[in-house]
């Protein structure tokens, strides 16, 4: 099945924002949990201790530190400037240790989004319907609401995660980022959206895997904001910006994302949004 078809950005009518804006920002708060007995779901990241035998004690216990002190750096900067995440959460989170973390984003009103049932990439596990379906049961328990998004860990599918994604009930996904619009994609159980989504932009691949500083990091957050500012004059953008608590939420780490998000608050013409409303202005704008 061809999952979407071909469109130039240049040959679109024009998007239409809510008020005009120009650029949609949106950030993924990604919220996991590790299995200490099993090798660390991000060794292949280059995390901070080279550590490869099981169990894994400082690379699992910097996931830990997250949990524990990160996230509730991430949720502070955020709440502060009154705005929001969609996250992305294992499903295990709310079952297991990490609760406390999933109820006081549940409590904020947060978006919660499919991240898989645990920390695994889904070409691995014995049978990814059963994940996924799990996955979306699990959260619209805890929620109160069907999940719409999902975002799959490495963000790895295999041919029928889109069919599979759709049959439990999946609305939107991250896994293919193609584009600074949301992409229709055909599926044999009915419409999926590809959401815009940059690789480019998220703090595990900048500051993890390309080892690059975190003001180089911002720079490029705001270089990439500013063209599509500019851009989105005439022809309205999305932007992303995906972030881990075990990551941006370290003391040394923080102000550069609390420092984007005041860079663009400054700005005129800039819709700060979820996931989650982009989609359903993508349903339906007007």
């Amino acid at each position: 099945m061809e999952r979407f078809d071909y469109s130039a950005m240049k040959d679109r009518p024009p998007w239409r924002l809510p008020k005009g804006a120009r650029v949609a920002v949106y950030c993924v708060l990604n919220v996991e949990e590790w299995d200490i007995g099993k090798p660390v779901a991000r060794e292949y990241l280059s995390s901070p201790a080279g550590v490869v035998t099981v169990p894994n004690v400082p690379n699992w216990s910097w996931h830990e530190y997250g949990m524990r002190v990160g996230v509730w750096r991430v949720i502070d900067a955020l709440v502060k400037r009154r705005l929001g995440a969609s996250v992305a959460i294992n499903a295990r989170v709310c079952e297991g240790r990490g609760e406390p973390v999933a109820r006081a984003l549940r409590d904020l009103g947060w978006e919660f989004m499919g991240h898989s049932y645990a920390q695994a990439a889904l070409h691995v596990v014995p049978d990814q319907r059963e994940v996924i379906h799990r996955s979306f049961e699990v959260l619209k328990r805890y929620a109160g609401r069907a999940p719409r998004g999902w975002l799959g860990p490495g963000l790895h599918e295999t041919p029928e995660t889109l069919d599979l994604l759709a049959e439990a009930g999946f609305r939107y996904v991250f896994d293919w980022p193609l584009d600074e619009h949301p992409v229709g994609m055909r599926t044999v159980h009915g419409p999926l959206v590809a959401m815009p989504y940059s690789m480019e932009t998220g703090d595990l691949p900048m500051m993890v895997v390309h080892q690059h500083q975190s003001d180089v990091w911002l720079k490029r957050l705001k270089d990439q904001f500013d063209r599509l500012y500019a851009e989105g004059a005439k022809q309205p953008r999305a932007m992303s910006l995906s972030v881990h608590p075990f990551v941006i939420g370290v003391p040394h780490r923080i102000r550069y994302f609390e420092a984007f998000f005041d860079y663009v608050r400054k700005k005129k013409g800039v819709w700060l949004t979820t996931a989650g409303d982009i989609y359903d202005w993508y349903l339906d704008p007007h």
